[in-house]
């Protein structure tokens, strides 16, 4: 039993007190939804939005890239601004482009440059497995091993520790700013100013941290980073990514790039020249023109972000999450539970990841849903994942999730 202090009265009295913005999304009728952190729910407006540009498109045909309520020419530039105050950038620094994938191996051709003894590139132990793919895959690009090349370390700690011993190695840090499997928040700041102390260039993969805890890239000095808009951005399933270049390198001619028609300056795009002329912004990445219907939906989350702000945002992320763990700390002493996410609040953001000491995520997030009608995600073999999101989750449903929880894993 949850102690009296933690009611469902309690969690209801919170919710009045400070009640989110679910009015702004589309929530599963009776659903206590924790798989944010995998894909974010649709906000209302992104119908209504996507919409009229598609009638732009029924209205005017070609003409829509240059009339219409929003322009399709320049569209990608009303994402601009949204995407870089998210991450703490300029709008030189950020724009939305691609898959998170693509965009590292895109932002890998410019930055992960081996020669002689610095080769390694490191990563987490517990990296997101399409990151150490993308990194293996580079390795073996420029004629490496990647089990060599690739070291994979457990925490930040230990990457710390590495580069102080081995950073004269090292040509590439690339991490994951909020592991994606222990909702770790890693130190950002600190491993990049290490990292590129050894002489390496930083990158992170900011697919669990864009949307979820506050980002100051530019002054951070990151040299580079990419993130995904599915998950904590809300624009749907497989939406279009982000990338980052820090300033001090968008002009820098010398920087290997691959480029295509979206790579050259706007004003001299269609004098039709052979040779690319660059701006100098994270601009000159762009290969291909934006699809403008997979823009919107981004557009429109962003907006959302920027009407809202992400300190808001997290201050009530810290809450929600704090609430969910003191009802985890009720329920998980004599079950097979663990919280491995950190609890200093410093050090992880929305999502808390639940060890189950016997195995079958799986089965036990089947019955959360099924049973108790509280969707969390897992990776298998014992880690459940919950994601109270700031923006629509609410503390009745953290309160579900307890309670259920302590249903499904019975006592020992």
């Amino acid at each position: 039993m949850l102690p009296v202090t933690l009611t469902e009265d309690d969690a209801r009295r919170r919710d009045e007190a400070d009640p989110g913005h679910r009015e702004l999304f589309h929530v599963p009728p009776g659903i206590a939804y924790f798989a944010g952190n995998s894909l974010g729910l649709q906000p209302r407006a992104t119908v209504p939005e996507l919409t009229a540009d598609l009638d732009d498109w029924a209205r005017l045909g070609v003409e829509g890239h240059l009339e219409g309520g929003r322009p399709w020419l320049p569209y990608h530039e009303l994402l601009t601004g949204p995407a870089a105050r998210l991450v703490g950038a300029l709008p030189s620094e950020a724009v939305v482009m691609n898959s998170l994938t693509v965009n590292l191996h895109l932002l890998m051709v410019s930055f992960y440059r081996p020669a002689g003894t610095r080769t390694q590139i490191l990563i987490e132990d517990s990296a997101f497995p399409s990151d150490s793919y993308a990194v293996r895959s580079q390795a073996r690009f420029h004629g490496l091993d990647p089990d060599t090349t690739v070291v994979r370390l457990a925490s930040g700690d230990d990457v710390l520790a590495y580069l102080r011993e081995h950073g004269d190695r090292v040509a590439l840090v690339l991490l994951g700013g909020v592991n994606y499997l222990t909702g770790e928040l890693l130190d950002i700041p600190g491993i990049t100013r290490a990292g590129q102390a050894a002489g390496a260039v930083v990158g992170w993969d900011l697919a669990h941290a864009a949307g979820n805890v506050p980002l100051r890239l530019h002054d951070w000095g990151v040299d580079f980073a990419a993130w995904c808009s599915y998950k904590y951005l809300n624009s749907g399933p497989g939406a279009l990514a982000g990338a980052f270049v820090h300033e001090r390198h968008v002009a820098d001619r010398s920087l290997p790039r691959f480029e295509g028609w979206w790579s050259t300056e706007p004003a001299t795009r269609f004098e039709m020249t052979p040779v690319a002329r660059p701006p100098a912004t994270v601009d000159a990445w762009q290969i291909s023109n934006p699809p403008i219907f997979a823009m919107g939906p981004v557009r429109t989350s962003l907006e959302i972000f920027d009407r809202i702000g992400m300190d808001a945002l997290r201050a009530r992320s810290l809450r929600l999450t704090g609430y969910l763990r003191a009802l985890f700390d009720e329920v998980t002493p004599g079950r097979p539970l663990r919280v491995v996410t950190p609890r200093e609040p410093e050090r992880h953001g929305c999502q808390l990841s639940v060890r189950i000491g016997e195995g079958g995520a799986g089965d036990v997030t089947r019955r959360l849903r099924h049973e108790h009608g509280v969707v969390a995600d897992e990776r298998e073999p014992d880690i459940v994942r919950f994601a109270p999101v700031p923006l629509y989750s609410t503390y009745h449903d953290c309160w579900r999730a307890a309670r259920a929880l302590a249903a499904v894993v019975k006592e020992v």
